[in-house]
């Protein structure tokens, strides 16, 4: 049964070592975002680096989900004091536990706030594309699909909640799924 991976990503207004509050807020929600994600139905797995420390992504050894990347147009720093930037890689069962991962709880509180910390980049933030079951998707598959997402829109290849397609590359719509606009902002 093929699973859902899920890439997201997004540019910080400040680095994460920055001492500020605003960053120190948006670091400690996030850990307890994650820890509310997990326990989520329909959740398998997020890549996670081997060490632990979520500070050093460029340099983190990250196991089977690959080595660390981003989108080329990521333009600030990749060192533990100038990274400034947020990004997830997850494999889900399908794409209703996500949304509604995604859209309640805590993750929707701290998605009310992302004009505090995140930039206006102009390029979408997330992406989906469908895996064969016993397959890790890595960060430059993220990173891949994000780019084409951004380059051709959405496709079987590289999609979004408004526009999703199945498994077997057949466009789906699932009932209350579909944001507005396919950028989270």
């Amino acid at each position: 049964m093929p699973h859902l991976a899920l890439y997201t990503f997004g540019v910080l207004k400040s680095p994460l070592a920055d001492p500020a509050p605003r960053t120190r807020e948006f670091y400690d929600i996030g850990e307890a975002v994650y820890r509310k994600i997990r326990q989520h139905p329909g959740y398998l797995a997020r890549a996670e680096a081997a060490d632990g420390d979520r500070g050093a992504l460029f340099e983190a050894d990250w196991g089977a989900w690959g080595e660390f990347a981003v989108p080329t147009w990521y333009g600030k720093g990749h060192t533990l004091e100038t990274t400034a930037l947020a990004a997830t890689l997850s494999l889900w069962t399908d794409l209703r536990p996500v949304f509604d991962a995604v859209y309640t709880g805590l993750h929707r509180e701290a998605l009310n706030r992302r004009y505090d910390w995140f930039e206006r980049t102009g390029h979408p933030n997330y992406v989906f594309w469908w895996v064969s079951d016993g397959v890790i998707p890595t960060w430059q598959d993220g990173v891949s699909r994000l780019e084409h997402l951004h380059d051709h829109g959405s496709a079987p290849h590289a999609f979004t909640f408004h526009h999703s397609f199945a498994p077997d590359g057949t466009p789906t719509r699932i009932k209350g799924i579909g944001p507005k606009s396919d950028q989270v902002r």
